[in-house]
């Protein structure tokens, strides 16, 4: 069964209505840069309203170790997504599970990131963009990803409901993260897209 995260959640409402959709996790952007962008007292009450069983994720992108620790003290964050150029050292030094985002450029090894970050839970493939640490809306070459990688894949990039069938029956990614391609406008998601979403990432894992 894929999992499914919808990430960009902005508020308690969306992230209800995420997770009642079926969403497996739900994403917090503390890139301050990012229209998604939340505070610490709005990822908290966010959390705070999230039933049990449903993830919250804390993407970051090149924070300082002091933000990182100021986040994770004041929310009930489960699980760490880093965006940015962060070291493997770093990234498990926070002693919480963590997410190792790649943006997917040509001729990049996976085989060799993975063994960089063998500490992470598993691995984001996001879309490469120059300057843009991610939520481009583009979609990478799929064909990039081996199937025989030992870490889990999570894949981004461009996902829509129109997409992600194919997505998962190609890549069968452990989990598929989208944002964007939910959204109504950047930060509000619209409801008949996630469970549209969901509902052919599901099925389709089900095949």
């Amino acid at each position: 069964m894929t999992q499914i995260k919808i990430c960009g959640i902005t508020s308690s409402g969306d992230a209800r209505m995420a997770s009642e959709s079926g969403a497996d996790a739900i994403g917090l952007v503390f890139y301050a840069p990012s229209p998604r962008y939340v505070s610490a007292e709005l990822a908290t009450e966010i959390v705070s309203s999230l039933p049990p069983f449903t993830s919250s994720v804390a993407l970051f992108v090149n924070a300082e170790r002091d933000e990182i620790e100021t986040i994770l003290e004041q929310t009930a964050i489960d699980i760490i997504q880093f965006h940015g150029n962060e070291s493997a050292e770093f990234c498990a030094s926070f002693k919480r599970p963590y997410i190792k985002a790649v943006r997917m450029k040509e001729g990049l090894d996976l085989y060799a990131v993975q063994e960089e970050f063998a500490s992470a839970r598993g691995l984001l493939l996001d879309t490469y963009k120059k300057g843009v640490p991610g939520g481009t809306g583009e979609t990478f070459n799929w064909d990039q990803v081996p199937h025989d990688l030992d870490l889990p894949i999570i894949l981004a990039g461009g996902l829509v409901p129109d997409n992600i069938s194919q997505a998962v029956r190609q890549i069968r990614p452990y989990a598929v993260d989208v944002s964007g391609g939910v959204e109504v406008s950047k930060g509000k998601k619209d409801r008949k897209k996630i469970v549209q979403f969901i509902n052919n990432a599901s099925n389709t894992s089900n095949d």
